[in-house]
């Protein structure tokens, strides 16, 4: 199958088109410059020129493949209405050719969720920072009166490759001398190995139906926020140094992605095990934090 994957440049989306391309799919990119564009065609994906903002090649992209596969984002002030317009246009141009359409959400849509452990049924409570989101999910399951094979996957949080939002705590470790945390560090966080996460995608690219929705998460890594600093601080070099950064100071510094970071997840990915039949099998996260992609050298 040829996919159109927006983000293949980034963490998650060069994850994602490596899993495609694994499974026998070829894949093309969007690429915003020259850069992006070589770095694609190194990697055996064909580059489709624009970006976010493109309609044109967003449309070009949708209309050259058999499946699109959507995770880029602006990550500025216009990432709302820039990603309901993309989503807008790939619907318009997927309309009655049955081909697959997968929208990147994300868990933390559901809002805190304490001692509850939330899935698919659970109820919305998105915090400000992805608030947006809740509207889009629905126009994008809708999609399959459309003749839309339209998915939705919730990514819990990422990590892997030395990235995502660890390799954050781990940076503050070895620029800071110290690894600060917002909160407490009591709020605990779901996590996903980014190759997990791609192979999910596959998965649902192959099977998933029409209107489906999945939480991708690995239900055996769910840490305190304090555990995963302690065990970054290791892999910064300064063992056992860290420190909490109060919410409200970490708010006028950080605004709404200060709240994200101190929500309290836990979430199931039972259906997708089910449906998709998939299984994480990553390396685990302090595994990657004491001798992995994050351990200092």
């Amino acid at each position: 199958m040829k996919v159109f994957l927006t983000g293949a440049t980034g963490y998650i989306g060069s994850a994602i088109a490596t899993a495609l391309q694994a499974a026998n799919h070829e894949v093309l990119g969007l690429a915003r410059s020259s850069t992006a564009q070589e770095k694609l065609r190194s990697h055996h994906i064909q580059p489709i020129q624009g970006d976010l903002h493109d309609a044109q090649s967003l449309i070009n992209g949708a209309q050259q493949a058999d499946a699109v596969i959507h995770v880029a984002a602006t990550n500025d002030a216009e990432i709302a209405a820039v990603d309901q317009q993309a989503v807008e246009i790939f619907l318009s141009t997927l309309e009655g050719t049955g081909k697959p359409f997968i929208y990147t959400s994300g868990t933390w849509i559901l809002g805190n969720t304490g001692d509850a452990i939330a899935d698919e049924t659970s109820l919305l409570n998105p915090t400000q920072l992805i608030a947006w989101r809740a509207e889009i999910e629905p126009l994008v399951l809708a999609a399959k009166e459309r003749n839309i094979r339209a998915i939705v996957i919730r990514p819990a949080l990422v990590y892997g490759h030395g990235g995502g939002l660890v390799a954050m705590l781990v940076q503050s470790g070895l620029q800071q001398g110290v690894v600060q945390f917002v909160g407490n560090g009591q709020n605990r966080w779901t996590l996903i190995h980014v190759e997990d996460l791609a192979r999910c995608y596959v998965a649902a690219l192959d099977h998933a139906p029409s209107g489906s929705l999945f939480i991708a998460a690995d239900d055996r890594q769910v840490f305190p926020l304090l555990a995963i600093a302690e065990a970054a601080s290791h892999a910064a070099g300064v063992p056992g140094k860290t420190q909490s950064w109060v919410l409200t100071d970490a708010q006028q510094n950080m605004g709404a992605f200060a709240d994200a970071l101190v929500l309290d997840q836990q979430v199931s990915s039972a259906k997708a095990r089910r449906v998709l039949n998939w299984q994480p099998q990553g390396s685990l996260l302090f595994d990657e934090l004491k001798g992995g992609s994050y351990a200092v050298r």
